[in-house]
């Protein structure tokens, strides 16, 4: 449940969890066990704790004397291959080395052995410890009682915000300075909102990446601390989440961008800019409308004819860098086939199609059915699997295009016509099928061209 941005007395920020930071400083540190002689065999990427092709028993006798000492050799069996073994829990263990570029055991990529064994040492060390305590950190998590709403503006609110914890025993005071809402974490952020009752409720997925953060940070989603060396969990790219890779499959599909990350307009996904933006349908998509439809839809050739490409650019350029407050008026650009270029460019930059991947397929087998009322009601169920958002921007669109048709006789643009220019723009293959693409393309007008002329009926 969200909490009251107005009850101050009642929040409490959360109560960071310090066992596995504990853990971390108690782990074992490397100790690199290098050669007294010179091997001329050895790779320019391993230093002096490279001893060879040695067996694996030579090796267990070296590193006997202290936990955490480590070595590299080249294995007797596959001559070529290399091991770094590593002494932990009073047994020497042999892991394949890789290296391209960075050293590399598993999925982790590191500039330095000694970088490689130090993390290995603290996952070794707290999964051997902790493992019991790691499977159920997704039980109960602070996620579910902090909630998660949208961005509450109120200045004097912000200053009254924790700052994210830097410490095991929990967040540290802000100064009084203008820099405090930088250094929130989106725990905090979503601790302190509000809903608005105008805000869309789509629902949107995490983009979660794999990070390397720098001291000490706890996951947002269990408030358990975030254990390694580097790539210790993953980031939310949209609305900057931190959370342990295991929490990331249960954290709920529940994203709110944050403008501070969602930097442009053109080529983010639809729902992404919505969201982040607090609207019903990217703001690119309504102000093109609404200055093509104020300037008249009478024009010859209305979205047929392409505008100057250096000027569409412009127009894109101006909404990555001022978003809603980008100028597209008659007096920036007189040529209104630049606003419709513009427009058509959105579509088509966009990652994640307006007729998406997923219900491509169901679109296009709609196309190909020739009785009308059964297309009709393929359409229909068609429309229900896309996205809120992307369906909400197809129904404005689709209502500005036959309010387009209303002065064909004027502009010379049918539903057929604008079918065959919008076609390949909402809709594209999945993968790169060129073939397939080519073979579609009749299907796509013809998808168009029916959503266009029942746009009354089936949104």
């Amino acid at each position: 449940m969200a909490l009251n941005v107005f009850d101050h007395d009642e929040y409490r920020p959360p109560v960071w969890k310090s066992y596995l930071y504990q853990l971390q400083q108690e782990a074992p540190h490397p100790r690199r066990l290098t050669c007294t002689c010179e091997v001329e065999t050895r790779p320019k990427y391993y230093g002096r704790e490279y001893h060879g092709m040695i067996s694996r028993e030579e090796a267990d006798q070296s590193l006997s004397q202290a936990e955490g000492s480590y070595l590299i050799r080249e294995s007797q069996r596959q001559p070529g291959t290399y091991t770094l073994a590593l002494r932990f829990g009073n047994q020497t263990r042999n892991f394949r080395l890789y290296h391209d570029g960075k050293h590399f055991v598993g999925e982790k990529r590191f500039e330095s052995i000694h970088d490689l064994v130090t993390d290995g040492l603290i996952t070794l060390y707290i999964e051997t410890k902790a493992a019991e305590y790691i499977a159920k950190m997704t039980i109960n998590p602070i996620y579910e009682h902090v909630g998660y709403t949208t961005l509450n503006q109120e200045p004097t609110l912000k200053k009254l915000l924790p700052q994210s914890p830097e410490a095991p025993d929990g967040p540290l005071p802000v100064k009084e300075d203008g820099s405090a809402e930088e250094r929130l974490t989106s725990l905090v952020r979503r601790a302190t909102l509000r809903e608005s009752d105008l805000a869309p409720k789509y629902e949107k997925i995490h983009n979660f990446k794999v990070h390397t953060f720098r001291g000490p940070h706890w996951c947002e989603y269990c408030a358990n601390f975030m254990w390694g060396l580097i790539a210790q969990g993953v980031k939310c790219a949209d609305c900057g989440l931190n959370v342990h890779k295991q929490c990331s499959k249960v954290v709920p599909n529940d994203c709110q961008p944050d403008l501070r990350h969602v930097k442009k307009v053109y080529s983010c996904d639809l729902t992404t800019l919505v969201k982040a933006h607090n609207t019903k349908r990217p703001m690119v998509v309504d102000m093109c409308i609404q200055e093509i439809e104020a300037r008249g839809l009478q024009s010859e050739g209305l979205y047929r004819i392409s505008g100057f490409s250096e000027l569409i650019e412009d127009v894109k350029l101006h909404f990555d860098r001022d978003g809603e407050k980008a100028d597209i008026s008659s007096n920036a650009y007189e040529d209104l086939n630049i606003i419709t270029g513009a427009l058509k460019l959105y579509f088509r930059e966009l990652p994640i199609p307006l007729i998406t991947y997923d219900a491509y397929p169901h679109f296009v087998e709609t196309g190909k059915i020739t009785d009308t009322e059964k297309r009709l009601e393929s359409l229909h169920e068609a429309l229900k699997l896309l996205p809120p958002a992307h369906c909400e921007t197809l129904r404005y669109l689709m209502g500005h295009l036959k309010r387009v048709t209303e002065y064909e006789k004027d502009n010379l643009m049918t539903s057929e016509n604008l079918g065959i220019v919008f076609g390949p723009t909402l809709m594209r293959a999945p993968g790169l099928d060129a073939m397939m693409a080519l073979n579609d393309i009749r299907y796509q007008r013809l998808v168009i061209e029916t959503l266009i002329r029942n746009e009354d009926v089936l949104f």
